[in-house]
C-alpha cells in the first residue's frame, strides 16, 4: 500500500505545525515572579502531569505558576518521548478505564480547540494467548463501560493484518477507537494553551522545600522565591530526588529503551490506518506504527535498570537492540533485518505496584504529590488534571489506591 497524497500533506502539515509549537514556545517570554507576587498554586514540573493540572485549575479561575528547569515536555522527562499509547484495555481496573475515556475524550476537544492533530485515531490491537486472564478481563470491562471494540479471532487477525506473524497468538482485542498521542508536542500544546489564557511560566530549578507545615514560598535554585496558598509537585523521575527520605524508596525510575525501524520505501503496511497499535503482554512488548517518517517504533515494556534523569546516559545497548529485532524479525517478517533509524532511551517512574501516586505531602498540608506514572501514566493527563484540581478545590476522600501510604518499598507491578 503506497502513501496518498492527501496523507502525505497530513503528515506534512502536522510536522509544520509541531514546528510552529516549539517555536512559539521557545519564544515566549517565561514570566516571573517579581516582588510580593502570590498565586493560588504553583505546580512545580511541565510534563503530562503537571500541564494538565495547571491548565485545569486555570480554567477553574486559579492564579497559577507552572515551574520547569528543562521546559515543557522535555527530552529527560517521562513525557518527552514521540508517541504515547491511549487505550482503553486496563484488565479489571476499572478506574483506568474510564479515566481513559475521559481523558481521550478531553485530548481530543484541546486539539480540536488550537487546531494540532497530536491524536492519531490507529486502533489498538492487544493481543492474547489462549484463555489470557489479562485480556478477557479487559474484554469484559470494554463491554461493562460501552467502549467499542473487537473480539476477533486468529483467522480474522491472520485476513486483516497479513503483514504481521501473529505467532503463539490466538486472538486479540482490537479498539478501533484508540491509537497514540504525539507526545511532546501534546504536552506543549497543553502548556502554550494554558500560558496564553494565564498560566505563568518559570523555568528555573525548585530546591527541596525544608522543616514542617504549611509552606508559604518555595525557592527557585537562582534564589527567587515563589509564593502560593497550595503547591503541587508532579516532578516523574525527579520526585524521589526533591523528596529523598519520603519517596527515595518508593519512587523507582527506570531506564527504557525505544527503537525505530526503517520501514521499505513506499510501504504503507506499517503506518496507520494500515498498522494499529499492538500490545503482545506476554512477551512484554508494544509498538507504535510509524508517524511522520521516524520509523516503526517497537520497545520493551518490562521495567529496565535504575536510572537518573538528570546524568543517565540515554544510549540504547546492544544487548536490547538485539533482543528487539529478534522480536521484529519473527513478528514482523517485512522488517527482517530493517535498518534501526533511531532511538530514544526514556524512563519510567515506577510505584512498586503501578497505581499513582496522588496525596499530601505528610509534613506540609497543603503541598501534594502527583507521579507514579508507572509506564502508562501519559494518556491520563486530562482526567489527573480534572482529579488533582477537585481534591484542591472541593476536598473529599481520595481514591485509596493513590494514598502515599499503599506505596511499598518493594516492586510488585500489577497494574499494565
Amino acid at each position: 500500500m503506497k502513501t496518498t497524497r492527501r496523507e502525505f500533506v497530513k503528515t506534512a502539515s502536522a510536522a509544520a505545525i509541531g514546528a510552529s509549537l516549539a517555536r512559539k514556545l521557545a519564544k515566549a517570554q517565561p514570566q516571573t515572579p517579581s516582588g510580593g507576587k502570590s498565586y493560588d498554586v504553583a505546580v512545580v514540573g511541565a510534563g503530562v502531569f503537571g500541564a494538565w493540572i495547571a491548565h485545569t485549575l486555570q480554567k477553574k479561575g486559579r492564579k497559577v505558576a507552572l515551574l520547569d528547569a528543562y521546559g515543557a515536555g522535555n527530552a529527560r522527562s517521562s513525557s518527552g518521548g514521540q508517541t504515547r499509547v491511549i487505550r482503553m484495555g486496563y484488565g479489571d481496573q476499572e478506574i483506568y478505564t474510564r479515566w481513559s475515556m475521559r481523558s481521550l475524550e478531553l485530548w481530543k476537544a484541546l486539539f480540536a480547540e488550537v487546531d494540532r492533530p497530536f491524536f492519531q485515531p490507529a486502533g489498538v490491537l492487544w493481543m492474547a494467548r489462549s484463555e489470557d486472564p489479562l485480556t478477557t478481563k479487559s474484554l469484559a470491562t470494554l463491554k461493562r463501560f460501552g467502549v467499542k471494540h473487537e473480539r476477533l479471532d486468529r483467522a480474522e487477525l491472520d485476513r486483516r493484518w497479513p503483514q504481521i506473524d501473529f505467532g503463539p497468538t490466538t486472538w486479540a482485542i482490537h479498539e478501533p477507537e484508540s491509537g497514540f498521542l504525539v507526545a511532546f508536542r501534546a504536552v506543549q500544546a497543553v502548556v502554550a494553551d494554558a500560558m496564553a489564557k494565564g498560566v505563568e511560566f518559570i523555568p528555573e530549578a525548585v530546591a527541596p522545600p525544608e522543616g514542617k507545615g504549611r509552606l508559604g514560598s518555595i525557592a527557585t535554585r537562582s534564589g527567587r522565591t515563589v509564593s502560593a496558598e497550595t503547591f503541587v509537585f508532579a516532578c516523574g523521575p525527579w520526585l524521589p530526588k526533591v523528596f529523598p527520605e519520603l519517596l527515595g524508596d518508593r519512587i523507582f525510575p527506570t531506564r527504557q529503551e525505544v527503537f525505530y525501524f526503517g520501514i521499505p520505501r513506499g510501504d504503507g503496511r506499517f503506518r496507520a490506518p494500515a498498522m494499529p497499535v499492538w500490545v503482545d503482554f506476554a512477551e512484554e512488548i508494544y509498538g507504535i506504527p510509524d508517524y511522520e517518517a521516524r520509523g516503526f517504533k517497537v520497545a520493551p515494556d518490562r521495567h529496565g535498570a535504575a536510572f537518573d534523569p538528570d546524568d543517565g546516559m540515554r544510549v540504547i545497548t546492544p544487548q536490547t537492540l538485539a533482543s528487539v529485532r529478534e522480536f521484529v524479525n519473527r513478528r514482523f517478517p517485512p522488517l527482517r533485518d530493517a535498518p534501526l533509524v533511531g532511538s530514544e532511551v526514556c524512563q519510567y517512574e515506577n510505584t512498586s505496584n503501578g497505581d499513582f501516586l496522588i496525596d499530601r505531602h505528610p509534613d506540609h498540608e497543603n503541598l501534594w504529590l502527583v507521579g507514579g506514572g508507572s509506564g502508562h501514566g501519559f494518556k491520563h493527563g486530562p482526567a489527573i488534571g480534572e482529579y488533582v484540581t477537585a481534591r484542591i478545590l472541593e476536598g473529599g476522600a481520595g481514591e485509596a489506591r493513590f494514598s502515599l501510604a499503599t506505596k511499598e518499598k518493594v516492586q510488585k507491578r500489577a497494574v499494565y
